[in-house]
């Protein structure tokens, strides 16, 4: 495993701009759910998150967790939604700078963000419990999706800001 800081990440006006880019896309990116045959909707905010987090660590996941979430916790009057996102996001930075790959790291992430997501719906927003493992279940099938194009992608973004 790694030993560096994981909070450390290239400071420049190209690396800050992206990271402003990575924070806000996922707002734009919230509108969309692609609708499944299985009768769940696939989320794609994730993508971006899963890139902020492989290009700037915990810091990058967390910003663009948060910031992502604004318009749909806004939308739906749930501020819960951005903590959970940022848990996402954070989590997922974190496990990649020690070393685990993007995979990996968002199935860890996902692990630990999912109870929140849990009691945060049930139990302060008032949602059926059925309705949230629903919910659960298509998010964890956008995570595994997205972190395996994340996987396959983030190099070259990567490389475009450098």
């Amino acid at each position: 495993m790694h030993n560096e800081n994981v909070l450390k990440f290239d400071v420049s006006f190209k690396s800050i701009s992206m990271l402003l880019i990575l924070g806000l896309l996922p707002n734009i990116l919230g509108m969309l759910n692609i609708p499944t045959v299985m009768g769940f909707k696939i989320h794609v905010f994730q993508y971006v998150v899963f890139i902020a987090a492989a290009l700037y660590g915990p810091v990058g996941g967390v910003v663009s967790g948060g910031l992502g979430s604004m318009f749909t916790a806004v939308a739906l009057s749930n501020p819960y939604i951005a903590v959970g996102n940022m848990i996402l996001g954070f989590m997922t930075g974190f496990f990649i700078k020690k070393g685990f790959g993007i995979i990996p790291s968002v199935l860890l992430a996902f692990a630990i963000q999912a109870p929140w997501l849990y009691v945060s719906d049930v139990y302060l927003v008032g949602m059926s419990a059925k309705l949230v493992v629903n919910i659960l279940m298509a998010l964890l099938f956008s995570n595994v999706l997205w972190a395996v194009a994340a996987k396959y992608s983030y190099k070259s973004i990567e490389k475009a800001i450098k």
